[in-house]
């Protein structure tokens, strides 16, 4: 799991990409990455991010229509800065928030299967 000090690099990064940006497009690989249905996801979109929060090993990112989107980067997530568009390839690609300077893609690391020798 990502600790405190991943999580304050993370917010540095996107607090320089996406305060002030529209939100333009969100891409969910699987509804099962969703934790509500209420609001729905797509409140968020053409609204700009206003400001970015740490809650304990979360990622808050705040609207200018007092929606939020909470990541949580489970144990193995990680986020991604990415062109414009950034394909959802592979089934590691969980999601993606598109912004007009780029895409935030949310991965998770991949699972290795283990090999057990008789």
């Amino acid at each position: 799991m990502p600790e405190l000090p991943d999580i304050s690099a993370y917010l540095a990064a996107l607090e320089e990409r996406i305060i002030g940006q529209p939100l333009e497009h969100v891409r969910i690989a699987s509804a099962f990455l969703l934790r509500t249905a209420q609001p729905p996801i797509t409140d968020a979109v053409g609204h700009r991010v206003t400001e970015l929060r740490r809650i304990g090993k979360r990622i808050a990112m705040g609207f200018d229509n007092d929606v939020w989107l909470v990541l949580h980067l489970m144990i193995a997530g990680r986020l991604h800065w990415r062109g414009h568009g950034a394909k959802l390839t592979g089934r590691n690609n969980l999601a993606a928030f598109d912004f007009p300077n780029g895409s935030l893609v949310l991965t998770e690391a991949e699972r290795h299967r283990q090999r057990v020798f008789r």
